[in-house]
């Protein structure tokens, strides 16, 4: 049985005993982190990701807040429509193409994954999310705004499509040539492949 399974057993038994899901919470959040720093923290310098981040940075230097809002509310919107150019671009890029291999490379263990520039916006991803901006969500923030190096382990949810457990991991992304935070990965892992 793999860390994984222990652990949504765990988590499970906790759930319907009450009883204290803290060593179960522990055991997951250290599988989790693990599996991020071994299997995706190394293909995040690549050039891809960081040429992708880096012309998006630039692209996008000057946005305010308001910018940044009606970017969000497009996307939201087109999530919803038939016409979906701004989502479809972003599915058909380079990076996102990348990420599309990578998770489908990783047998069930990766669900999704989606990168985001400095403003928390989305610059590719496996799969599309329902929003943009990250940038207000703490995935983002205890990431990318922690600095190089950091790596967020969010809570285990029961993802109602698939039955599975869920965690969300986001780790800094960091332009190689110059050591600075550029960007973020968020990585959705299945607990029990773990």
């Amino acid at each position: 049985m793999t860390i994984g399974r222990y652990v949504a057993l765990g988590l499970l038994l906790c759930s319907a005993t009450g009883m204290n899901p803290a060593l179960a919470q522990d055991e997951y959040v250290a599988a989790a982190r693990a599996y991020v720093e071994q299997n995706v923290v190394p293909f995040l310098s690549e050039a891809v990701v960081v040429d992708a981040i880096n012309a998006q940075n630039a692209k996008f230097a000057g946005l305010q807040q308001a910018d940044i809002d009606a970017l969000d509310q497009k996307w939201r919107a087109e999530v919803e429509a038939a016409d979906k150019p701004m989502i479809d671009e972003t599915l058909s890029s380079p990076l996102s193409k990348f990420l599309i291999e990578r998770r489908e490379a990783s047998e069930g263990v990766i669900t999704e994954l989606f990168v985001t520039d400095g403003k928390g916006l989305n610059v590719g991803q496996s799969d599309p999310t329902s929003d943009y901006w990250q940038g207000d969500e703490a995935k983002w923030q205890k990431s990318f705004q922690a600095g190089p190096g950091a790596i967020f382990v969010d809570e285990v949810e029961k993802d109602e499509s698939t039955q599975q457990l869920q965690t969300q991991v986001s780790a800094t992304i960091v332009d190689p040539k110059t050591g600075a935070a550029i960007g973020a990965v968020t990585v959705g892992l299945n607990v029990d492949g773990l």
